[in-house]
């Protein structure tokens, strides 16, 4: 199995410890880039890219918690019982009783 340059272990190592937030925010992981000849312009990329999925994921996270809060407050729909005369058949007798556009009668 081929090993992985150091460089891009500490490339890895920056942007997990960027995405999860870690406290110690993978400045440790900057030191050894130094050290490694990494260019400030791929370092400043991998921190880009981590904060923008970190960003991503915490908005996506925020949107469901909001909907799911919201869902909470939302007011209680108000429960239909069964209307044990709704399939009685209504006898049609002189004009006064003309179905609504959708078939229900009107008296």
């Amino acid at each position: 199995m081929t090993e992985l340059h150091p460089s891009i272990v500490a490339l890895i190592s920056l942007a997990a410890n960027i995405a999860s937030n870690h406290p110690k925010q993978g400045l440790c992981q900057v030191a050894r880039l130094k050290e490694y000849g990494v260019a400030k312009e791929q370092i400043d990329s991998v921190i880009e890219i981590a904060r923008h999925i970190r960003d991503e994921a915490a908005q996506s996270l925020d949107a469901t918690f909001d909907a799911d809060y919201d869902a909470g407050y939302a007011p209680a729909k108000p429960k239909i019982h069964a209307d044990p005369f709704a399939n009685i058949a209504v006898i049609q007798t002189g004009t006064c009783c003309t179905p609504t556009a959708s078939g229900k009668a009107c008296c």
